[in-house]
């Protein structure tokens, strides 16, 4: 049975009836009242929110079932697909007709997963999807459940105004996403891929810039890195701690991680991050327009430029290179006993076609110790090719944004986190990821860290932009 959701939806109605004055101007379209539904699928979110999905475990199940009770009110057919105990996936279908054609079929999906929490520093309970002070709180009110849940909307909307559908439209809420997709991604493609098989996707992965309130930009992710682990390992003789040595696998290790800390990779542009500054020089003030045209264009002066954006903002600097970054450090037994050993763990982002071996042989040289060595510990994702810039999918985004958010325009990304579209683009599948909430700097920040939040007037323009999104592309000419 669904949750009681009065108590939910009410406060959420109220706050959404505050929000800009422009949810006002666009509050229907065709047959689409967006507060009504937006106000409804709030209360959805809140109580998807109420369930404690940190992956690990995940109990992601739980999730799935009540997103199909959902669908099945709508009298759209779900299946609940357990992938492991406790763990699953739910998918849904809208028919363009009798025959379905999946190469032309468009993919919406999501995960139900989130990362842990330190309920010490939450002002909020984490999973109680709270409605409090124009907010809905809890872990994955951003990722993924609050843009799985407007997606979620946005295809029942699709239903409930009995769009004539061009194309099958393909609902799939998916598990494990956090920890790399074995029992999400990876089993769906690998089980059931007769079921979501597509040739277009709609994921996370994307973001907004907004400014003075403003939407400047939507970032349309259409490629990204891959994440490699590797595991750097010091090793020398056990010793008394009054017996300080020069050989200590701890001194040897910190030695190896301020080397590898302080590397810069080369620069190197792809098609997509090329792309992503040729638009950001019509956007960024003279100083740094300067600078991101003589990345483009200066080969002379590639690696100053790179230099000079990298320091305006750690994003570019990751976009133009691969990185490393310490994350873990493992040593000792007891505080006066030397140990013979000492670890850390390093993430890599590989840009696509990068060798994870050709970067560890690099780092070997920059270490030079032979009391090192580095490893390659697990490859959390596969390596894919980017989704193409030139699709009617693509074009369907471009011709809505400036329209829905007043002037802003389309810009293609490489996200330097990894989602479920590698798995997506390996079976051809043009995949894009959207977050499609206006959110400030500070709002996007508390993606995977405490007070995770969502501002329910960006739920609400979330939700339309969604439903405007698909519909432009879906519907049958």
């Amino acid at each position: 049975m669904l949750r009681p959701l009065v108590r939910l939806i009410w406060p959420a109605v109220l706050l959404l009836a505050l929000a800009a004055p422009a949810a006002a101007q666009s509050q229907s379209f065709g047959t689409v009242d967006f507060d009504k539904l937006s106000a409804e699928a709030a209360g959805w979110l809140s109580s998807l929110l109420a369930i404690n999905t940190t992956n690990p475990p995940g109990n992601e199940l739980a999730a799935a079932k009540f997103i199909s009770e959902i669908l099945q009110k709508e009298g759209i057919y779900a299946e609940v697909i357990e992938s492991t105990p406790g763990r699953g996936i739910v998918i849904a279908r809208l028919r363009a007709g009798a025959v379905p054609d999946p190469a032309r079929a468009l993919l919406l999906l999501g995960h139900t997963d989130v990362v842990g929490v330190d309920r010490a520093k939450w002002t909020a309970e984490p999973f109680g999807g709270t409605v409090k002070d124009g907010y809905v709180w809890g872990r994955g009110a951003i990722d993924d459940k609050g843009r799985l849940v407007a997606t979620l909307a946005a295809f029942i909307a699709l239903k409930r105004a009995g769009v004539r559908l061009g194309r099958d439209v393909i609902f799939l809420a998916e598990a494990d996403e956090e920890e790399g997709g074995e029992a999400g991604i990876e089993f769906a493609v690998r089980n059931h891929w007769d079921k979501i098989a597509a040739g277009f996707a709609l994921n996370e992965g994307g973001r907004m810039f907004v400014k003075d309130g403003k939407v400047v930009y939507v970032g349309v992710q259409a490629s990204e890195k891959v994440p490699v682990n590797i595991e750097v390992i010091a090793s020398g003789p056990a010793g008394h701690a009054s017996i300080p040595r020069g050989d200590n696998p701890v001194v040897h290790l910190a030695a190896a991680v301020a080397k590898i800390g302080a590397y810069d990779a080369p620069v190197q542009l792809n098609s997509v991050t090329r792309r992503y500054f040729e638009q950001m020089a019509t956007l960024e003030d003279a100083e740094l327009a300067k600078w991101t045209r003589a990345l483009l264009d200066q080969p002379e002066r590639l690696q100053h430029a790179a230099k000079k954006l990298s320091e305006a903002n750690p994003v570019w600097n990751a976009m133009l290179r691969n990185t490393v970054a310490p994350t873990m450090l493992r040593a000792g037994v007891r505080s006066n006993v030397i140990p013979s050993e000492a670890r850390a763990t390093m993430n890599i982002r590989l840009l696509p076609g990068e060798s994870a071996q050709k970067l560890v042989e690099d780092l070997k040289k920059i270490v030079n110790d032979p009391q090192v060595r580095i490893e390659i510990a697990t490859s959390l994702r596969p390596t894919a090719p980017p989704s193409s810039l030139d699709t009617d999918f693509y074009r369907a985004i471009e011709q809505v944004t400036p329209a829905f958010f007043s002037g802003a325009i389309v810009v293609p990304q490489m996200s330097t986190w990894a989602t479920d579209s590698a798995q997506l683009r390996l079976r051809n599948v043009q995949a894009y990821g959207i977050i499609p909430f206006p959110l400030t700097e500070e709002e996007i920040a508390r993606m995977h860290s405490d007070d995770e939040r969502l501002p329910l007037a960006a739920f609400r323009k979330g939700v339309e932009y969604s439903y405007r999104v698909i519909e432009a592309f879906v519907r049958a000419k």
